[in-house]
């Protein structure tokens, strides 16, 4: 609870932070693209990892900008929580990641890139103990997908993520994975970096 709170209110003020310096190169933006900063919504669909075939889904936010080359950093906060299982009753998983991500050339104006993110994994689960039913976890998570433009300024983002949670109750990882469709909105211009083959 105490990690939701802190990135519940870390994600506006990094919003600020990341479009202040947008605002501040709008007018060098005719000269130059600037710094790639991107907002990202979208909806996962997510296999728990608890139990066989059973499946959730629920929102999440990103936020991110290109350092070098297609080298950037973001952070991103999921909540699967939508649709939960009868006989889990208590079942709900939640990360909070900051990671590096690699945008790839644009290839026929697809853009492929990687990422990996490290963070908290903060989950409720059903448990005998009705003291113990919600933990938290560290988690790695590698990812890798795609954008395509459909409006300026405006892509659609497919993302498959694999997740590690650590000694999940301590029994050893959980690996939650599953899709994600979004949208990704640059408040200031990408670099788009043709790919050879364009």
């Amino acid at each position: 609870m105490r990690f939701q709170a802190i990135f519940a209110a870390a994600i506006p003020a990094l919003l600020i932070l990341l479009s202040a310096p947008a605002r501040a190169q709008v007018a060098a933006s005719a000269k130059v693209d600037g710094v790639p900063i991107a907002i990202s919504v979208g909806i996962s669909d997510f296999s728990l990892d608890y139990g066989s075939g059973r499946r959730m889904e629920g929102p999440v936010i990103r936020a991110g900008a290109e350092i070098f080359h297609g080298v950037g950093l973001d952070l991103s906060a999921r909540a699967i929580f939508m649709n939960t299982p009868p006989e889990l009753t208590r079942m709900q998983q939640n990360t909070f990641l900051g990671g590096v991500f690699y945008n790839a050339p644009a290839l026929w104006k697809i853009h492929p890139f990687v990422r990996f993110g490290i963070g908290i994994g903060n989950a409720e689960f059903p448990d005998r103990n009705p003291k113990y039913t919600r933990d938290d976890f560290l988690v790695y998570a590698p990812s890798g997908g795609l954008e395509y433009p459909i409006a300026p300024k405006v892509y659609l983002r497919l993302e498959y993520e694999y997740q590690s949670w650590q000694q999940y109750l301590g029994k050893g990882t959980l690996n939650p994975q599953g899709g994600t469709v979004g949208v990704t909105y640059y408040v200031a211009g990408r670099h788009l970096r043709p790919h050879p083959m364009d």
